[in-house]
């Protein structure tokens, strides 16, 4: 479900009795993250704001300071180790997170926080909306749409803006999520995590505006999306394995049967059988067919198994 938020919304305040966390991962944003800082200070006074210095090479760690942040420094490069950094060091009722480079409009978070509160939810993901080209490039828009499409048939998901960097969590996600990621692909683990726990995820519109002048995006476009596709096989292949190897079984039989069907139209002319080569090669096949099946049926008794154990730890987390 998608819906929209226009208007600048009230601060929340002290009297909000929930603990309320802005975390803020970033890599060489000194020219931004103080901007970023008051404007998510002026709207959530009640909120603890923490910087996740990313291996950053400038003043970031200096100016975030300054602006009234904690900083927690990640010396591994990566916005997965960042996310997962921030994860197991900060503790909070709410967790908003929003990149440290100015992009998104710290004025929606109050209501988004109010939102996941009263709603109950788990997870709200901002659904971009550039209000200038400039900010959103068509081909990042395009890959963002191929790829959301992707989580789409792989596990089942419904959001349309997978990447997005801005979101707001619930504790009990927080505490729950294994973060295995180390760089990009870490929006990609977060939205099978709450696939797979079937949690309560609401996508809202945010407006998304260009990065400061003089400062670069840290996305490689085609490394970064290599790396995503590959992570999206892997967490298929963890998640669904029992699908992820009967597919390769299936294309391990029909490789054997295409081979089979000239050495049995052979026979059936002939009766004889010339070609024990492709015969032995046709079984090897087959045989291997049968041990990528059983492993898909064995590691899906695990998966399940893990993902009552994640439920649980999900369903006892204060």
């Amino acid at each position: 479900m998608t819906s929209s938020t226009t208007a600048t919304r009230a601060p929340i305040s002290n009297e909000d009795l929930e603990q309320i966390a802005v975390v803020l991962p970033c890599h060489n944003e000194a020219l931004a993250i103080g901007r970023v800082v008051k404007e998510f200070r002026a709207v959530l006074p009640s909120a603890k704001i923490y910087v996740i210095d990313n291996a950053s090479t400038d003043e970031t760690s200096t100016v975030a300071s300054k602006s009234g942040a904690t900083v927690i420094a990640e010396l591994r490069r990566g916005k997965g180790n960042a996310v997962r950094r921030a994860f197991a060091a900060i503790d909070a009722d709410i967790y908003v997170m929003a990149d440290g480079d100015g992009t998104y409009d710290a004025t929606q978070a109050p209501l988004h926080v109010r939102m996941l509160s009263e709603e109950h939810l788990d997870m709200i993901v901002g659904e971009r909306r550039h209000l200038e080209d400039s900010a959103y490039r068509r081909g990042h828009q395009l890959g963002n749409q191929m790829f959301s499409s992707l989580l789409k048939l792989l596990f089942g998901s419904n959001l349309t803006d997978i990447f997005s960097g801005y979101r707001v969590f619930s504790r009990r996600f927080v505490k729950s999520f294994p973060a295995l990621s180390t760089g990009f692909e870490i929006e990609t683990e977060i939205s099978v995590h709450a696939t797979s726990l079937l949690l309560s995820v609401k996508e809202v519109q945010c407006d998304y505006r260009p990065r400061e002048t003089g400062s670069a995006s840290k996305l490689r476009t085609y490394r970064d999306g290599g790396r995503i596709l590959l992570s999206m096989v892997r967490l298929f292949r963890h998640h669904r394995p029992l699908i992820f190897f009967g597919i390769l079984a299936a294309l391990y039989v029909g490789g054997s049967f295409a081979l089979f069907v000239p050495v049995l139209i052979e026979y059936l002319n002939t009766g004889l059988v010339t070609r024990m080569p492709t015969v032995i090669l046709c079984t090897g096949l087959v045989l291997t067919a049968g041990l990528l099946l059983t492993s898909g049926l064995v590691l899906d008794t695990t998966t399940r198994t893990q993902l009552e154990i994640r439920r649980l730890i999900y369903l006892n987390t204060d």
